[in-house]
């Protein structure tokens, strides 16, 4: 059993590794592969999973770190997609551009996500096809690239028969807040939920057997914000610094790298919508859509989430790791491990073993959401085995999530036609229908700099 990263320089990549060392049995995993074409930034990562693998848990897991496609994936069953075309250096231009003329600068909503599919289509074909020439002929690729919803919509279009299944961690990171605010397991919370990635909403969620979405209403409404407790107590602190990047959450302790830093006005963004319209908790993403205005009015254009993420996790995991190699000592503390690989880890279980354990996945429609159309990706329930998920039929939708998500569906199905097609006038299309974007003027000005910006990733348009 072999299971290769693609990304294996990311910043993820330790916490994933360890979750599924941490499932090794269930697994029956032989080798892990971290496959990057940043030699150096994978190097320095491999050196940390070597650590947890073979003298954190002492496993006998062969590793294996390369930048070559046919030694990264010969005869894998899985392959764990992480890729973040551009770095962080083409984050913080997705961010900054949008700002720059009025809109949401955000790295997988509004301009900056079209940008950044932008970048994307064409590597994660890329991907497939090498999977397809070497890996094992009943591989899976589980995609969580951002953004997943553009990547899953191009990946329908140009590869429709790869075995790709498309995941975020978003929701899983809401319900680790649900349980933590609620005080509950969130092992005992099943719960039910429709959209598109990045936009969607609960509409249901059970705590061994009951409704507690009520109960959670009014915890959002009595504090104004929806996070635990234990994270209001210096609410300037939450915003300006990051001392909050070392507490703890939930019951297993994790911590979670959402309730930090401008996270702050994402979470006081749900109370603002929920007393607007209760009856569903939205995905905090909604925010940049439903909020536009006053989350361009609180963003600071000089200094945006990807800077904040590269002054923390980026810089302290890699300083972490440079002392680990100069003085042998290491510190468990700068990398992330949490429920992003455990949801990544549980779902290659659940499809190798046959479990028909339900996940949230990103997947054609087929009528699952009747008046979505057929073909659109949504973000919906499954029950997942060997043969990929069998998806949970929904009831239609209400006219006013509908209208929202066939807005947000056409703005990226015209990027995906505009990217394989070269068309410049379909670009603009998709992002002058977006939410985020006041005009097709002010659409227009972000493209062009998008595209100057872009030069060395996006194909030509015409």
């Amino acid at each position: 059993m072999i299971i290769t990263l693609c990304g294996g320089g990311s910043t993820f990549t330790p916490g994933i590794v360890k979750s599924i060392a941490l499932r090794a049995d269930e697994l029956e995993v032989d080798e892990i592969r971290l496959y990057d074409i940043n030699e150096e930034r994978q190097r320095k990562i491999g050196v940390l999973v070597d650590w947890i693998l073979h003298e954190d848990l002492g496993l006998d897991i062969k590793l294996t770190v390369t930048t070559d496609k046919a030694e990264a994936f010969t005869d894998a069953s899985f392959i764990f997609a992480q890729m973040r075309v551009g770095g962080y250096a083409m984050r913080e231009q997705d961010e900054k551009i949008p700002l720059r003329h009025g809109c949401v600068g955000q790295e997988t909503c509004g301009c900056g996500g079209l940008a950044y599919g932008m970048r994307t289509i064409f590597p994660m074909v890329e991907l497939i096809d090498d999977v397809e020439k070497y890996a094992r002929k009943d591989y899976w690729i589980l995609n969580y690239s951002n953004p997943a919803a553009i990547v899953s919509e191009a990946c329908r279009v140009l590869r429709p028969n790869a075995r790709i299944i498309n995941i975020c961690d978003m929701p899983i990171a809401i319900i680790d807040v649900v349980a933590a605010a609620l005080g509950v397991s969130k092992k005992d919370i099943v719960y039910d939920y429709f959209g598109l990635n990045h936009f969607g909403w609960f509409t249901s969620i059970e705590v061994k057997g009951e409704e507690v979405l009520p109960k959670l209403r009014e915890y959002i409404h009595e504090h104004q914000i929806f996070m635990p407790e234990a994270f209001l107590k210096d609410k300037g602190a939450l915003i300006k610094s990051n001392k909050y990047e070392e507490k703890k959450d939930g019951e297993d302790g994790e911590k979670n790298r959402h309730l930090k830093g401008s996270w702050y006005y994402v979470w006081k963004g749900v109370y603002e919508i929920m007393e607007l319209f209760p009856e569903y908790l939205p995905n905090t993403y909604l925010n940049y859509y439903l909020q536009q205005k006053e989350f361009v009015e609180h963003s600071d254009p000089s200094r945006t989430r990807a800077n904040e993420v590269e002054e923390t996790r980026e810089k302290n995991l890699f300083e972490g790791i440079d002392r680990y190699e100069k003085t042998g000592e290491i510190d468990e503390s700068v990398f992330y491990a949490g429920s992003h690989g455990d949801w990544i880890a549980d779902l290659a279980i659940a499809l190798k073993n046959d479990t028909g354990a339900r996940f949230l996945v990103i997947t054609q429609n087929r009528g699952a959401i009747p008046n979505m159309p057929y073909d659109a990706m949504v973000e919906v329930p499954a029950y997942i085995g060997k043969k990929g998920p069998e998806v949970i039929a929904q009831d239609p939708i209400p006219l006013f999530q509908q209208g929202l998500m066939m807005q947000q569906l056409n703005s990226e199905k015209l990027l995906v036609e505009g990217a394989i097609e070269g068309s410049y006038e379909k670009v603009l299309q998709s992002f002058t229908l977006n939410k985020t974007v006041p005009s097709m003027t002010v659409a227009k000005e972000v493209l062009d700099d998008m595209i100057e910006a872009n030069k060395d990733f996006w194909p030509e348009l015409k």
